[in-house]
């Protein structure tokens, strides 16, 4: 599977903007300060695109193309409108299943949730639009073609991501060990969305604050935590084991 999803150069990713593709992050050259770079930066800020300021070397890293100091992933789905992903399920008469990725990090670690969405049949994935994994070529790569199959709805704050599905009677379970409560004694049969957090920090304060249950995984070893992607298919089958 191909993984060139990639526009570089500063005309060409305004033009990519402006054109309405999905640009997923751009990676902008520290320092540079021209009508041109100006113009992107409009762009990127006008359309809540994510991006980040870059030593000239990571962009050098990333293409060996002359990229004028701007490189951008483009994503290679279209992502669905969060509200509507949610109406819809429920109007469909199935017994709702969303994943919420709270600023997830890694693309391989993205990849490889989304397959496992897709084996259990999650309804959709909620990302947030800023400060997580970019839905790239390796992303899609690791996902073995899965996202391709699984709704994956952006939205601009968790926090109301959380709030609109709490208001639409679903249930919001974040993973993480600041639980006293096992992933095995949580009730998963009812309409139901899972968090899952960060890789070294996990799900963040204040979504811990706002979601109905908190539950952990049983640790038997010497290690703290486990690997996101893991832990996530360990709340996902759990959900499957107890609705079949």
């Amino acid at each position: 599977m191909s993984t060139n999803l990639e526009i570089f150069g500063t005309r060409a990713i305004i033009e990519a903007i402006q054109a309405g593709k999905e640009i997923d992050k751009v990676f902008l050259q520290k320092g540079l300060n021209n009508a041109l770079t100006s113009e992107l930066n409009t762009l990127i800020k006008k359309n809540g695109i994510n991006f980040s300021y870059v030593p000239v070397e990571k962009l050098n890293r990333l293409t060996q193309k002359n990229h004028q100091g701007a490189f951008a992933t483009i994503s290679p789905i279209a992502y669905r409108d969060f509200e509507t992903l949610v109406t819809q399920t429920i109007e469909s008469g199935v017994n709702p299943l969303f994943l919420l990725l709270d600023q997830l990090s890694d693309v391989r670690n993205f990849g490889a949730i989304i397959r496992t969405a897709e084996c259990t049949g999650v309804h959709g994935i909620i990302i947030q639009k800023k400060g997580g994994a970019p839905l790239n070529g390796v992303a899609v790569k690791t996902s073995a073609g899965a996202a391709f199959n699984v709704p994956i709805a952006k939205v601009d704050h968790i926090k109301d991501a959380i709030y609109y599905l709490q208001g639409s009677g679903i249930q919001v379970i974040a993973a993480t060990e600041k639980s006293n409560i096992s992933l095995f004694e949580m009730e998963l049969s009812s309409p139901t969305a899972i968090v899952m957090g960060r890789e070294d920090s996990g799900v963040s304060p204040g979504v811990l604050k706002i979601v109905d249950h908190k539950a952990k995984l049983p640790l038997m070893g010497e290690i703290g935590s486990l690997n996101v992607s893991v832990a996530c298919g360990a709340f996902l089958y759990e959900t499957v084991r107890q609705r079949s």
